[in-house]
């Protein structure tokens, strides 16, 4: 079923602003305040949906349990948290860090077909792992045609 959204340009703009941020290296992050302020990293997310639910599993390597944190306000899903830089130890130095640390926050609007309050979280080996069911009115369903 086709869902008709209205269209703002300002997201266009955001779009346009976020994919060429991303081409050096910063993923752009709108926090409410600072709407274009630079994320330390940003966490690789795949969103996908069946009949039943949508999935998104959001990689977040050697980040904590306790350091994720997901809500969900106004239609509006937020993973953040942080990666903490391991603690230079003497007679250790390293010759190259290319991997980023620090705090990181992804939002993502939900569409009204997701049943929010069904969501179910796990977080296992660096994966963490978001079932949000979708409302009756969001499950496709078969109808007959009678054709003369």
């Amino acid at each position: 079923m086709n869902t008709l959204t209205k269209w703002n340009p300002m997201n266009e703009i955001n779009e346009i602003q976020t994919r060429l941020s991303s081409l050096f290296g910063k993923p752009l992050v709108s926090n409410g305040e600072d709407r274009f302020a630079l994320a330390d990293w940003a966490p690789l997310v795949d969103v996908s949906e069946d009949e039943k639910e949508f999935l998104i599993k959001a990689e977040l390597p050697e980040v904590k349990k306790e350091d994720v944190k997901v809500r969900i306000e106004n239609g509006i899903l937020t993973i953040s948290g942080e990666r903490h830089f391991e603690k230079e130890e003497k007679g250790k130095k390293f010759h190259r860090v290319e991997r980023s640390y620090g705090s990181f926050e992804r939002s993502f609007s939900l569409p009204d077909t997701c049943e929010t309050g069904g969501m179910a979280a796990k977080y296992k080996d660096g994966m963490l792992t978001l079932h949000l069911p979708k409302t009756k009115e969001g499950i496709p369903k078969a109808i007959n045609v009678k054709v003369d």
